[in-house]
């Protein structure tokens, strides 16, 4: 071994060696525990030795993979033959414009653009979206911003704010260049072309204008990568005037603003994991002093929209405090006054099967979402003259969905804009017209070479758990697969209150046709069932997200769905923390595992306050600094500190460099300690893309060269690359 230059090498499969880190004893010691954690060097990524490792890993996998290539290759022009690449997006209108965004063929990035609406157009006319060809020159079509000339000379590019000031002369946009999620934050006089000598460097990435367009708010990061702070930017000045009009200092809380759809008022939300707090202001008095609505109290969390009702303004404010004794889990519904936020009146009370979610008004009808059964749920609620009319759920003919409003910019519109999807179903845009009923289909997403949702199937299925648990598991496949036990890929997440809907995806064609099954393990800890759902997977139940996607493993399993030499299971960041966890715990249930930006060494960074994120993640995680049990607890479960010397399922895990979410540092620990300590001769490789975020590369056909080497190496571990 080659400790000087930190790598050293292990007999691989044919003539390839594997490479092996060094080991540098470093002692961690916590409530009396000592660990001993030999590949911490691994952090410095400014070292020479850390830089030459994670490329050494980089060449051996590519090594290992290169009889891919060709699979690879059929995969990638699979996507791409089955996408319509020049395309255009539904415009949506917004003052006396519709906006929309493009597409070309060769180009990794779209095109924003707007077109002028109809100025003859009267009633629901007016808010007919204009039917665009790809191939038709569109009559005084203006090109906002084109992503491709922005990203040029730039390995990685991300858009963060793009946002039209409310006249539609002004545009605010910022870009990441490097992947670390700081932006830097520009303008453009729409009306001219001309790109503002107004400039800010190191913003988060949203943008709000003011009401009259003379001033942005935006918001900068501390040095944990947390939004803590909200600025006051007067167009035509140095960024040394700019004003700090709010700042939190509470490690727990990050900091937003935006603005309502009413366009009167600007919102400023402080949000932990578990409180929230609103702050309010006049959208026409951009230097007033913003006021708060209800002041945080710990465990409460609240939202508020502004709505007219009864020619009455109003806040409506879900919540989840407690309403007649009984804490409101899945949240209620309440209206009150806006000059006095704290006098609700309910509105919808709470149940134990319905998470209310959001409520969205428009000035003659609101919009309810919520989900019922592990499924998203869209409901309008009519405004009258003295109050609220009759709800109406709208209601689809699949098993399977994932329904919610999209883009609806206007506060006064006849039109609703929802977008529809399943695992067969690809996106479809409608609008709903309340008035009437009507559901008008604007556009199903292309896809092209013949693709038919019929060959194809979904459905629910549940296991249960080891406390009698029911989890829901979605699966979708090709009809008419031979009997006996199919290949099949299980995905999981299981945190945040994250919920894991259907959805259509291209790329995922090329699994299906070759005979695999696609299946979603709903874990606790996600927010699927509702807010209990996720209680019962978080902190000292966190274990319950692990063993929920290994009975749902088994239950595939024991049904005659797959057998455990024909399953993959496939989770990223903290699905990969699931995934790792998984992997120690029933290796003998998987033939492989594909972790994406995995959180597999979550104690070492819940322990570290310093690292981008830690604080605010205590309320998710537990206190392991201060709590004893906690750090007991996580200590039983992290996947890199119960790591055994024993048989592992084939493992491919990728990583960025600059990831500020999940280190990379924590996949390269990883990898290291296993090639060190696991049995037997599966295959363990690591990829570290070198000029990426925790969002991987960027792109469009770089990203479908992601998918097709993750997918040819699925394929290759169960033996399906020549399927």
């Amino acid at each position: 071994m080659a400790l000087d230059s930190g790598i050293g090498t292990l007999a691989g499969p044919g003539d390839v060696t594997a490479p092996v880190a060094k080991t540098v004893r470093t002692e961690r010691v916590h409530h009396g525990d000592v660990f001993i954690d030999e590949y911490e060097w691994l952090r410095d990524k400014e070292n020479s030795e850390v830089i030459a490792y994670l490329e050494a890993e980089n060449a051996y996998t590519e090594a290992q993979t290169a009889h891919l290539g060709g699979l690879r290759n059929r995969i990638f022009d699979e996507i791409k033959s089955r996408t319509q690449e020049t395309d255009l997006s539904v415009p949506t209108r917004m003052g006396e414009y519709w906006y929309y965004s493009r597409s070309f063929e060769g180009k990794q990035y779209g095109v924003h653009c707007r077109c002028p609406i109809d100025a003859a157009a009267e009633g629901i006319d007016a808010w007919t979206p204009p039917q665009l060809e790809v191939d038709t020159e569109i009559p005084g079509e203006q090109v906002l911003l084109d992503s491709n000339q922005v990203a040029e000379g730039h390995d990685f590019f991300a858009l963060g704010a793009f946002s039209v000031s409310h006249d539609g002369n002004l545009l605010a946009y910022s870009v990441d260049t490097s992947g670390d999620e700081r932006y830097l934050l520009r303008f453009k006089d729409l009306r001219t072309g001309e790109v503002l000598a107004d400039e800010i460097a190191g913003t988060a990435p949203g943008a709000t204008w003011s009401l009259d367009g003379t001033h942005v708010f935006y918001q900068t990061v501390d040095e944990s990568w947390r939004p803590d702070t909200v600025w006051r930017h007067r167009l035509g000045t140095g960024k040394d005037d700019d004003v700090k009009v709010f700042h939190e200092p509470d490690e727990r809380y990050w900091v937003s603003i935006g603005a309502t759809r009413s366009e009167k008022y600007l919102m400023i939300w402080v949000g932990s994991k578990i409180t929230t707090e609103g702050w309010v202001l006049e959208s026409d008095n951009p230097e007033g002093d913003f006021r708060v609505i209800i002041p945080r109290r710990d465990g409460v969390e609240y939202s508020a929209e502004h709505a007219v009702v009864g020619g009455e303004d109003r806040f409506l404010i879900l919540h989840n405090d407690v309403v007649d004794g009984v804490k409101a889990e899945n949240f209620v519904l309440a209206e009150a006054p806006v000059s006095d936020p704290s006098n609700m009146t309910l509105l919808i009370g709470h149940r134990d099967d319905v998470r209310l979610e959001d409520i969205d008004p428009f000035a003659s009808h609101l919009v309810l979402s919520y989900r019922r059964e592990a499924l998203t749920r869209v409901a309008i609620w009519p405004l009258t003259e003295s109050g609220y009319g009759e709800r109406r759920e709208l209601e689809f003919d699949l098993e399977l969905f994932a329904v919610g409003s999209g883009a609806n910019p206007e506060w006064e519109q006849p039109t609703l804009r929802i977008g529809l999807t399943s695992f067969i179903t690809p996106m479809q845009v409608f609008d709903y017209v309340p008035a009437t009923g009507e559901l008008l289909l604007r556009k199903e997403q292309p896809v092209l070479g013949g693709y038919d949702a019929n060959d194809y199937e979904q459905h629910r299925d549940w296991a249960i758990a080891a406390d009698g648990t029911r989890i829901p598991i979605s699966l979708v496949r090709k009809k008419g697969l031979p009997a006996g036990p199919k290949p099949l890929l299980l995905y999981g997440y299981g945190s945040y209150e994250a919920s894991m809907d259907p959805s259509f995806s291209v790329s995922r064609l090329s699994l299906l046709d070759r005979g695999m099954v696609f299946a979603v393990a709903h874990v606790r800890g996600g927010g699927e069932m509702g807010r209990l759902w996720y209680e019962n997977g978080k902190t000292l139940t966190k274990k319950n997200t692990f063993t929920d996607f290994v009975s749902c493993a088994r239950h595939l399993i024991d049904t005659g769905v797959t057998s455990a030499d024909r399953v993959i299971a496939d989770g990223g960041s903290a699905g990969g923390l699931l995934v790792g966890a998984v992997a120690n715990l029933a290796p003998e249930l998987f033939k492989g595992v594909l972790a994406n930006v995995p959180f597999v060494d979550p104690l070492t960074s819940i322990l570290d306050p310093s690292l981008p994120l830690t604080v605010i993640e205590w309320d998710e995680w537990g206190n392991p600094l201060a709590d004893k049990d906690v750090y007991d607890y996580m200590k039983s479960y992290a996947p890199y500190e119960n790591i055994e010397a024993k048989d592992y399922p084939a493992i491919l895990a990728i990583t960025s460099i600059n990831d500020t979410r999940v280190l990379y540092v924590e996949p390269a620990k990883w990898v290291a300690k296993l090639r060190a300590t696991k049995t037997g001769d599966t295959p363990l490789l690591l990829k570290t893309e070198m000029s990426a975020g925790h969002g991987g590369v960027s792109g469009r056909y770089e990203k479908w060269k992601e998918v097709a080497f993750e997918y040819a190496w699925v394929l290759d571990t169960l033996g399906l690359a020549d399927a």
